[in-house]
């Protein structure tokens, strides 16, 4: 397949050349797995839609790491190792930035469907594992190609553009929280500043996961002041105001879910695609649960609804069926409404609240603090 082209690619090629010199762009063409780690960095750029989870790179990084401690690339002899213990690997990976909540799933399985998602007619997968003893070895196949006939192992070359990659998204993530420290004092002295922050954080091509966490942080503050009155029966009424509850990590795969309001109940998913087919499988995992949809476009609200009923008539014709799944979309906040609500929240003088919602989940998002414990994963 041809080489994926973003800003990191040339980083990666700069790595390559450090080792390989003018070979770069020939050996990156030529390796099946520096042309995954190619896709997989794309995030690199601070402004990419694209996620930054780091799993899949961490069970290469950790397996590599190990086939270079015990010095495989100089004195060969691989095919004789006995493999390295899941519970080190594990380990490892949660001491690396970012890495203190993975899970096994990488190491298990999800990093060679993904490659082969990639790479069908490859005749190789990253990762070899010996259920019974719970031992793993990366495919050295992957690591070592041929140009004019000469073998070239590029373990250590992968290593550094994996540490290339996470030193760029940590710089990404430290600048954006260091922004957001200074916009908490920036806000006691000129509001309108953090206001002007805020708004620059709504747009189309910011990252997946901040417009999710600034999506948040606008919402439960405005609805923070809608009160709503319930009871068992009418003269027994209690009032309670809205409280919209994150339900866990922007890249966790929770059914859908990314927010709960008490006591309405109401879902929320954050999006940030057009494509229809995402919204029918949302609204499928909960049973046609109506859902709030956030979505990161400045499309109008009617424009996505229309888009949404033609592809629900295209896909499934019967009228009934249509309007089933119409009736499951409660609602639609695109970054136009998302920006009104803002307004209203700084009308009621709320603006520092939202930025403090904000710095705080994106503490606990890119893991500058716990917001829990790490759940024990159980070795498989």
């Amino acid at each position: 397949m041809p080489t994926v082209q973003h800003e990191f690619t040339q980083k990666i090629i700069e790595i390559l050349n450090t080792y390989f010199p003018n070979q770069g762009s020939q050996i990156l063409d030529s390796s099946e797995l520096l042309q995954y780690l190619n896709i997989k960095t794309k995030a690199a750029n601070r402004g990419s839609k694209s996620r930054a989870g780091l799993a899949n790179h961490y069970a290469i990084y950790v397996l590599v790491e190990d086939y270079l401690n015990k010095r495989f690339h100089i004195q060969g002899s691989y095919s004789d190792y006995e493999g390295a213990r899941f519970t080190a690997l594990l380990r490892r990976q949660r001491e690396l930035p970012f890495g203190s909540k993975l899970q096994n799933h990488a190491l298990n399985h999800r990093l060679n469907e993904e490659f082969k998602k990639y790479f069908p007619t490859s005749s190789y997968i990253p990762i070899l594992r010996d259920v019974k003893n719970n031992k793993y070895w990366i495919n050295e196949n992957l690591l070592k190609i041929y140009i004019d006939d000469l073998e070239i192992n590029i373990a250590e070359a992968i290593k550094d553009i994996i540490d290339a990659y996470v030193a760029a998204r940590s710089q990404a993530f430290n600048d954006f929280m260091i922004y957001c420290q200074q916009m908490i004092d920036i806000q006691k002295q000129d509001p309108s500043q953090a206001v002007k922050f805020i708004k620059d954080l709504l747009q189309p091509n910011i990252d997946a996961r901040v417009f999710e966490i600034v999506s948040y942080a606008i919402l439960k503050e405005y609805y923070a002041e809608k009160q709503i009155y319930w009871g068992w029966s009418p003269d027994e009424l209690n009032a309670e105001y809205l409280v919209l509850y994150k339900t866990g990590r922007t890249n966790a795969n929770d059914g859908g879910i990314d927010f709960v309001m008490k006591p309405l109940g109401r879902f929320f998913q954050v999006t940030e695609t057009l494509d229809t087919g995402k919204y029918f499988l949302d609204i499928d995992k909960v049973q046609k649960y109506p859902i709030t949809f956030v979505v990161k476009t400045e499309q109008t609200v009617e424009n996505i609804l229309n888009k949404i009923r033609e592809e629900a008539t295209e896909k499934y014709s019967i009228k009934a069926i249509v309007q089933k799944y119409m009736e499951s979309v409660e609602e639609v906040i695109n970054i136009p409404e998302l920006m009104s609500h803002f307004d209203r929240v700084l009308e009621r003088g709320k603006g520092a609240a939202v930025i403090e919602e904000i710095v705080f989940q994106s503490r606990v998002e890119f893991n500058v603090e716990a917001e829990e414990e790490d759940i024990l994963i159980n070795e498989e």
